[in-house]
């Protein structure tokens, strides 16, 4: 009797861990793919709510700059007059709602 209860118990615990290193591959095949749809959904919500502020900011919105975000990461280029305005972009993408870091690569033009 109690060689079956031990036998029983090894092919138990046997399948749990087959199933816990299934679990595992199937997360690993899922971040390979790239982000999932509600990320991209949530990412997009970002950077439009970045481009927003951007467009009602006086010193921010005289200029093109590019954002991009992903995994709620926002990455910032292009060029302004000022590091003035450089900053404000920054500032401006941090304190956005759902944001969790920048990447500001922002120039700033050569004065002449």
């Amino acid at each position: 009797m109690r060689v079956l209860v031990i036998w029983l118990v090894g092919i138990i615990l046997s399948g749990c861990s087959g199933l816990m290193m299934s679990g595992a591959s199937s997360r690993s095949s899922v971040d390979e793919n790239g982000p999932s749809q509600s990320q991209q959904a949530s990412d997009s919500a970002i950077t439009a709510r970045v481009r927003s502020r951007y467009a009602e900011d006086s010193l921010v919105s005289m200029f093109d700059i590019d954002v991009r975000t992903s995994g709620a990461k926002v990455t910032l280029s292009g060029t302004v007059a000022s590091y003035a305005a450089r900053e404000e972009a920054e500032k401006l993408a941090i304190g956005t709602d759902g944001v969790k870091a920048v990447d500001n690569q922002i120039n700033v033009e050569d004065p002449k």
